[in-house]
C-alpha cells in the first residue's frame, strides 16, 4: 500500500486500455483515493462504468482546450477533497493532418492547437492546482521518444514532446522549494487509441520488442507500476526526469 492515505489526479481517462486508466487503477490498489477525468459527459459515461463498485474513485471532467474549464475543475477538487498529493497528466492531441505527410507543411493552427493541448496543458494545469498541493506532491506526465528523435508520422506531436519535457524541468525547478516533485515517464509504442493515433504503430511495437535488450514485450501495466514508484515516497530524491519504460530500446545503437 504505498500510496494508502494520498488524494490525487490522473487526468484524462479514454477507455480501460487506456495508459492513464492503468496508472489510475494501480494507484487506487495501492490505496490511493484517485479523482480521474474525462474529456466530455460522453466519455464520462464510460469511465463511470470502469470505476462501478470500486471504492476511492471519484470522477471529474476537464476539457484540455477549453482554458476556463481549469480553474473549474480547481473549484471541484478542492470542495471533494481540499488538498491533494498528486496529479497525472495524460493528455495530448495533434489534428489528423499534422501527423502525416511532411512536417514542414504543417500549418499554424494545427501546431498551435496541438501545442496548447499536449504541452501547454501541464503548466496550466499546476497554476491551476499549485494552491491545492501538499507539500512534497508529486506531478507526472506522459511523453515518448519522438522528443529527440525524428519519427515518420509523428510530426509536430514529436515538437510538443520537446516543448513538454522542458517544460517538466521547469516546473521542478519552480515547485521543487515546496519539495514537489515533478517527472515524465516515456513508454515505447503501446498499442492504446492514442497510439493508433499513429500509422504504423504495430510495426513499431514489433520493432522495439525485437531490438531491446530485454527479449518480451511491455506494455501499460509496466508504465503504472513505474507511475506508482514516482507518486509513492519512494521517489523522493527524483525530480526532473524522464523515466524510460520500452524494454531499453533507447540504449541501442543499432
Amino acid at each position: 500500500m504505498l500510496l494508502e492515505g494520498k488524494k490525487g489526479l490522473v487526468l484524462n481517462v479514454l477507455n480501460k486500455n487506456s495508459i492513464a486508466w492503468a496508472i489510475a487503477d494501480a494507484a487506487n490498489l495501492q490505496g490511493a483515493t484517485v479523482g480521474i477525468g474525462a474529456q466530455n459527459e460522453r466519455l464520462l459515461e464510460g469511465m463511470l462504468k470502469l470505476i462501478e463498485g470500486r471504492e476511492r474513485f471519484d470522477p471529474f471532467t476537464i476539457d484540455f482546450s477549453e482554458q476556463e474549464q481549469f480553474d473549474l475543475l480547481a473549484q471541484q477538487v478542492a470542495e471533494k477533497y481540499g488538498k491533494i498529493d498528486f496529479i497525472v497528466h495524460s493528455v495530448g492531441f495533434a489534428p489528423k493532418d499534422a501527423m502525416t505527410g511532411r512536417f514542414i507543411e504543417t500549418k499554424l493552427e494545427d501546431f498551435q492547437t496541438a501545442m496548447n493541448i499536449s504541452a501547454y496543458s501541464l503548466c496550466r494545469l499546476c497554476q491551476a492546482l499549485e494552491p491545492l498541493l501538499n507539500e512534497d506532491a508529486s506531478i507526472i506526465t506522459l511523453t515518448y521518444l519522438g522528443s529527440t528523435r525524428a519519427l515518420k508520422n509523428y510530426n509536430v506531436m514529436g515538437i510538443c514532446k520537446a516543448a513538454l519535457e522542458s517544460t517538466v524541468r521547469y516546473l521542478a525547478l519552480d515547485l521543487g522549494d515546496r519539495g514537489i516533485r515533478v517527472n515524465t515517464l516515456s513508454p515505447g509504442p503501446v498499442n492504446t487509441v492514442a497510439g493508433r493515433g499513429v500509422s504504423g504503430l504495430t510495426e513499431m511495437i514489433k520493432m522495439v520488442q525485437d531490438r531491446a535488450p530485454l527479449k518480451r514485450p511491455y506494455g501499460k501495466e509496466e508504465v503504472a507500476t513505474s507511475a506508482v514508484y514516482l507518486l509513492s515516497d519512494l521517489s523522493k530524491g527524483v525530480t526532473g526526469q524522464i523515466i524510460f519504460i520500452d524494454c531499453g530500446y533507447t540504449i541501442v545503437g543499432m
